[in-house]
């Protein structure tokens, strides 16, 4: 590495940063990164997983550099696109950052894509150059200046900060081997883990694309039918919201009971315990808001395993015209995957819904807390009390259950001002109208 390129990273105050356990222990160690090639290999230590197709953004603070608040999103396929989600991305960070107690003092920005066919690394590269000023121009704009920004494509790493090819050449640098850097070494000692790939990951809560999916669909077809005349007309929402999760229950139990598969097996030995017909009726009925925050409950202790073991299977089950009726089921998954303690599957999760619905509010004040680093706990809590207040002495002998109360995530209090979204589902949404009911 060159003199110039040190004196520039010195300069930048980016090189030395804190990394703290997931566990959230007390005892923090503190690693020193002293070249981009050491920056783009911390990015899968810094999200839980190796990021593909996304954008990513570190907060830095303090003349040391540690890291702080870090935000994903998948690159916008469209490059209409880039200028509006780059304005929202810089914004959403550093205003996060602020939240949370303090400014940033810069910021560095990953571009991880994989090259389409017949497309080389450094192609993926200068396509995305105007991403990469564009995020730098939107953050430099709020005061907070690009320290950094890197584009990571196969293998190999590209800076579109530094213009001396001596030390970042034009066919890129590459990437350290995987569990051979100083970020890997301490992830290690600490006990962090990389999950995979985000394509590995998302792939467990995606619609099936199996010959099955047929045969789904047409459950979907007849429980709607059966559904929303009961809801709609005859007034029995209450009583499907019951059905609903007396048989979410149910299979919950049947699932945390069955002899459990191996890993890579685990998927399609829970699918294999759930029929159509049992998966299409609580799909439907969890498009009921109050529903849904009843299963939410099913946050922590035994049932929570199970219970996000039964969202995974039934976003899986959300297929063909239905795929936006996974929201709902994600969104749990989300819920309950950060509640014990696992925010790279909650953010995933949590990132799906809102690809499928962004004004899905219960998902977007999930992801906002959860980004923003505040304690679950909160929302457990007032879960606890939501449930108390429908099955405590003040609440039997009446025939009917407590209205609830709004349920609503910490950052509900501190979330941006925003065009008024859409309320959540009331009702089950029919094939030909998935947004009705609402």
């Amino acid at each position: 590495m060159t003199k110039h390129r040190e004196n520039k990273h010195r300069e930048n105050k980016h090189h030395e940063n804190k990394h703290r356990e997931h566990t959230g222990s007390a005892d923090a160690q503190q690693i020193t990164l002293r070249s981009p090639a050491e920056l783009a290999d911390a990015v899968p230590y810094l999200l839980g997983f190796h990021p593909t197709d996304s954008v990513v953004m570190v907060a830095l603070h303090g003349d040391r550099g540690r890291f702080g608040g870090r935000l994903r999103l998948g690159i916008p396929r469209s490059p209409r696109e880039w200028p509006p989600v780059a304005e929202q991305l810089a914004e959403c960070l550093i205003e996060g950052s602020e939240r949370r107690g303090s400014r940033p003092d810069g910021i560095v920005v990953f571009l991880c894509q994989d090259p389409a066919a017949g497309e080389t690394g450094r192609q993926v590269m200068e396509r995305l150059r105007p991403l990469a000023q564009r995020l730098r121009t939107a953050c430099g704009g709020l005061d907070v200046p690009v320290y950094e920004a890197l584009c990571l494509s196969e293998g190999r790493f590209w800076s579109y900060c530094c213009p001396d090819v001596r030390c970042c050449p034009p066919e890129g640098t590459g990437l350290a081997l995987p569990g051979t850097s100083v970020m890997a070494a301490a992830a290690a000692y600490a006990g962090v883990r990389v999950r995979g790939s985000l394509k590995e990951m998302e792939a467990r809560l995606e619609p099936w694309r199996t010959s099955a999916a047929k045969e789904q669909e047409r459950a979907l077809d007849e429980a709607g039918a059966a559904l929303v005349p009961r809801i709609l007309v005859e007034g029995n929402r209450e009583q499907v919201g019951e059905e609903t999760l007396r048989l979410a229950r149910g299979l919950m139990k049947r699932l945390d009971e069955a002899p459990r598969a191996g890993r890579a097996d685990a998927d399609t030995e829970d699918d294999r315990l759930i029929t159509h017909d049992e998966a299409a009726a609580v799909i439907l009925g969890l498009q009921d808001r109050e529903t849904r925050d009843r299963a939410a409950e099913w946050m922590e202790g035994p049932e929570a395993l199970s219970a996000l073991r039964l969202w995974r299977a039934l976003s899986r089950r959300c297929v063909g015209p239905y795929a936006e009726h996974a929201t709902a089921p994600l969104t749990l998954a989300g819920w309950v995957a950060w509640s014990t303690g696992d925010e790279p599957g909650a953010r995933v999760a949590l990132g799906l819904a809102l690809r499928l619905d962004p004004h899905y509010i219960f998902a977007q004040l999930l992801h906002q807390a959860c980004n923003e680093g505040l304690d679950p706990e909160a929302l457990r809590r007032c879960l606890r009390e939501e449930r108390g207040t429908r099955t405590g002495p003040g609440a039997r002998g009446t025939g009917r259950r407590p209205k609830p109360r709004p349920v609503r995530p910490p950052a509900a209090r501190k979330a941006p001002a925003s065009p008024a979204p859409r309320p959540d589902a009331a009702a089950p949404r029919g094939r030909g109208d998935r947004r009705g009911g609402r």
